[in-house]
Formats: C-alpha cells, structure tokens, sequence
C-alpha cells in the first residue's frame, strides 16, 4: 500500500503496471468504495481490463475512503480547512473531487490525460473532470447526472442497513476501510440531504469532447437508463452499453461483457 501527500491529506494509492506508450487507466470508486473494494468476488477487475487492453492502471482511495486520511468531523458542520472541505459534504463535493483534488493527483502521479474509468460517484466525477481537463477518453459506468428517487431510496435503504444491522452491512464495508463511519456517513447524509436534490451536471457534460463510453446495468437499483440519456443528449458523440442481467454494478455482475465492450473501445484510442 502507498499513500501520496495532496495539500496535506494522504490519499492511499495502487498501481498496476503496463506499457509506458499509452495512457494509463484511473479507476475511480464508487460512494462507498475504495482501492481494495475493486477486488470483490475473487477477481481484480482493473487488472483484467488493464491486461486485455494494454495499459497500465491506477486507483486510488478518496478522503475518508480505504485507507486514506479521514474526513475531518465528518457528520459536523460544512467548513474548509485550508484547500480541504471537512465536515459534512455539500452537494458539490464531486464538483471539488474533480476540479481541485483529482488535477492534483494525477499530477503528482505524472499523468497528464489519462483513460478515466469511474463508477457511480466516480463515474460522475470522471464526467466532470473531462468537462474541464483534457482526457485520452472517459469511461462513466452507472453515472449519476440528475437526482432519481430511485436512488434516494436505495440510499435511504443502505442507511436502515447500516444503522439496524451492525453485524451486516457495517461489517462487511469495515474490511474495505480503516474508518467504516468516516466512509459511509459522509456519502449518506449527503445523498439524503435536501439540498442535494438540486444536483445536476447536465449542462456540464456539454462540455466533454473527448471519446466517451456509458455503460449501465438493466436492472440498475441506483438510477434508470434515463441517466445516459441525459448524457447523450449533452454530448452526442458518447457511445453507450446497456448490460441485461446487470445491476449497479457492471464490473461485478458482466464483468467479461464489460471488458470486451472497453477493450473494443479503448482500441480506438489514443
């Protein structure tokens, strides 16, 4: 395990290696993930699909995730500490993932444009970050663009979880992080908070130009189809994958569907 100092902050980071000639993959997690929640099911899905296509990989863990530092007071009041917000988030905390910690990271690790490859919360920051900063091409697997009761009730759900069932889903997600409440609580207040029901980055997913592949589960519990065609509509040129017996989870429930699909596309890249 290896961590990198941004602004102060520890961030746990993993690489996979692979050829130096083309841009390398970032895998970004999803609300509740981490580097080692990529590792589900006996599999280490970023391997697979650096290996098949060729490229070397990074991950890494956001604030309060893995082992990364934690988030400062995370269920107190929305404050910055320096370049860092801490306590509770705000509904622009992937705005900020995006534009002012993910630059930083993806300098300090020399990778200028990478392949972004994100997934839910990560998905919606790599779509945010190709609006702003130049990408070889952008990956977003079950993105969220708008807010879909859908969601909000998947969310609410993981919270009745979490908070009557300690021996179950707490349990399970403290193999994955050091601080298992830092983890959850500052994705769940978030989500279920009045002010995020405004969220939306349809106008900002104008902006992407560069190669771009939507890819979601049929049976997504977290948001509806609706969501890539939101995304298509902004940016027309996106190509899309609609996966049957999928759920939120694309990598974990078709991953070898899933691998041909981005190997495909990442083929006719840079």
């Amino acid at each position: 395990m290896n961590h990198i100092d941004i602004a102060g902050v520890g961030l746990e980071v993993a690489h996979i290696p692979g050829p130096a000639e083309r841009a390398p993959l970032v895998f970004l997690h999803e609300g509740l993930g981490s580097v080692a929640m990529w590792q589900l099911r006996g599999r280490h899905w970023p391997a697979e699909l650096c290996a098949a296509s060729g490229r070397a990989g990074w991950l890494y863990s956001r604030r309060g995730y893995g082992q990364s530092d934690p988030v400062a007071d995370v269920r107190g009041p929305s404050r910055w500490q320096g370049p860092w917000h801490i306590g509770r988030h705000e509904p622009d905390y992937m705005h900020h993932e995006a534009w002012q910690v993910l630059p930083a990271l993806l300098q300090a690790l020399g990778v200028p444009e990478p392949v972004l490859v994100g997934h839910s919360d990560g998905a919606t920051i790599a779509l945010l970050y190709a609006s702003r900063h130049p990408v070889t091409a952008c990956v977003a697997m079950a993105p969220h663009v708008f807010i879909e009761d859908i969601a909000l009730n998947a969310i609410a759900q993981a919270k009745t979880l979490y908070e009557g069932d300690p021996e179950g889903l707490r349990q399970r997600l403290s193999r994955y992080h050091a601080d298992v409440d830092n983890a959850f609580w500052q994705w769940n207040d978030v989500w279920l908070s009045e002010a995020f029901r405004s969220f939306d980055i349809r106008s900002e997913c104008k902006s992407i130009t560069a190669p771009l592949l939507l890819a979601q589960g049929v049976g997504d519990e977290y948001g509806t189809l609706a969501q890539l065609d939101e995304i298509a509509r902004a940016a027309p040129h996106a190509q899309r994958l609609e996966l049957p017996d999928c759920g939120h989870s694309p990598h974990r429930d078709q991953p070898e569907a899933l691998t041909a699909a981005l190997v495909n596309f990442l083929a006719g890249v840079g």
